[in-house]
């Protein structure tokens, strides 16, 4: 299991780190241990409990803060959702869901490829009854492009608390049998066995915290196929060797398994489909 044990006389400093974390207004929606999970590491790093905040403060924002250019306006767009609902049919429904999932950087790279995305990715797999969206951002936003079983359970997984409430009623507005929690997946990962994962452009960020923990992750998750992406191009548009750095970083994680992989190139993002 990818789990960490932090106890001791430290533990009064990490409750009142994370309580510091949670104050701001920036971070107090991400989930409480992720924020102690990373907050424990930096006070064993860090020469005072000050440094230690800022770090973990900091660290939050590489892994997720980064990917908001703004604060998500999730009750308009849960309105907006209910008007498509009921009376704009379903290319209605995917217009809004398009307009939501532009208030997310990562999500909203993919906008470009949507239509082609999914539907050559997992073209192989059907039937796709169970999904597991890891670190899943807005993704599951496009779940009306994702060829799935009719029935298909689908459970996503993000450190933020407004985000999976918000996910949540998408579930039961799109009709789809679905849960979203908040976790800190490095820590606690999804143990429910699966059709599928997705991972999609979360295992840099993963790395940036625990550097083993990106091929632990792979191999702790219970199901049959990963689906997992980079990005080509940095949040400022940047192409910096991307394709070659993560191609190379994804085959070391997967070499000597004896998984079959087979690789996609699209204009915004790399991905490999994983079959365990």
């Amino acid at each position: 299991m990818l789990r960490t044990e932090h106890t001791g006389s430290g533990m009064d400093e990490l409750d009142k780190l994370v309580q510091a974390v949670l104050s701001s207004p920036k971070y107090k929606n991400v989930c409480a241990d992720a924020i102690r999970n990373i907050g424990w590491r930096e006070l064993a790093k860090r020469r005072s409990w000050k440094e230690a905040l800022k770090a973990t403060k900091n660290k939050l924002h590489q892994v997720g803060g980064a990917y908001f250019g703004a604060t998500i306006p999730y009750a308009q767009l849960l309105d907006g959702l209910r008007v498509a609902a009921d009376a704009e049919g379903e290319d209605g429904f995917r217009r809004v869901c398009v307009r939501a999932m532009r208030h997310h950087s990562s999500t909203r790279e993919r906008l470009g490829i949507l239509d082609s995305f999914y539907a050559q990715v997992l073209a192989d797999l059907s039937p796709i009854r169970t999904v597991l969206d890891i670190a899943c951002g807005l993704n599951p936003l496009a779940i009306p492009w994702m060829p799935l079983d009719e029935d298909v359970q689908y459970y996503a997984y993000d450190m933020y608390t407004d985000m999976v409430g918000f996910l949540n009623e998408f579930f039961a507005l799109a009709k789809v049998q679905g849960e979203a929690q908040a976790r800190d997946v490095i820590h606690s990962p999804p143990m429910r066995r699966a059709d599928l994962a997705l991972i999609l452009k979360s295992l840099p960020c993963i790395a940036q915290l625990d550097r083993s923990a990106s091929v632990r992750l792979l191999e702790v998750l219970n199901v049959d196929h990963l689906l997992i992406s980079f990005p080509l191009h940095s949040l400022g548009g940047r192409e910096k060797g991307m394709l070659k750095n993560y191609e190379q970083r994804f085959w070391e994680w997967v070499a000597g398994r004896p998984w079959a992989v087979q690789r996609f190139e699209f204009a915004t993002e790399l991905a490999f489909l994983v079959r365990k």
